[in-house]
């Protein structure tokens, strides 16, 4: 039984911080990406932040880049998603996935295969 569940999300003003978690359990072996993305109304999901499970290379999307920041526990069923100087664009549903890429999928809804039922993150101005 595959499980992802995201915890953390609240509602911050702009420049806050906030740091989101996901914790899975039952991914298989061949879903070795992890990635957070985010959906707002009227709008598509997009991919934010990615990682591999067997390894540290990580990838985000230019909007968030230099603010966000993806990481893993030691044991690798936890992963979070560090968010710094927020902004109200920020504002969405965040979501943990896990799939199996490829590499070129790695922020795209199609790299992944196992969802979680996302986080409400709200930041006002």
């Amino acid at each position: 039984q595959v499980q992802l569940v995201e915890s953390g999300g609240g509602s911050v003003q702009a420049g806050d911080s906030l740091t989101l978690s996901c914790a899975t359990s039952g991914i298989p072996d061949s879903a070795y990406f992890r990635g957070w993305f985010r959906q707002s109304p009227g709008k598509e999901r997009e991919g934010v932040a990615v990682t591999l499970n067997a390894g540290g290379d990580t990838d985000y999307s230019s909007s968030v880049e230099g603010r966000f920041t993806i990481s893993r526990d030691n044991g690798r069923n936890t992963v979070y998603l560090q968010m710094n100087s927020l902004k109200p664009e920020d504002t969405a549903i965040y979501y943990c996935a896990a799939g199996p890429g490829p590499w070129s999928s790695r922020l795209l809804v199609r790299g992944y295969n196992y969802w979680g039922q996302g986080t409400q993150v709200t930041v006002s101005s």
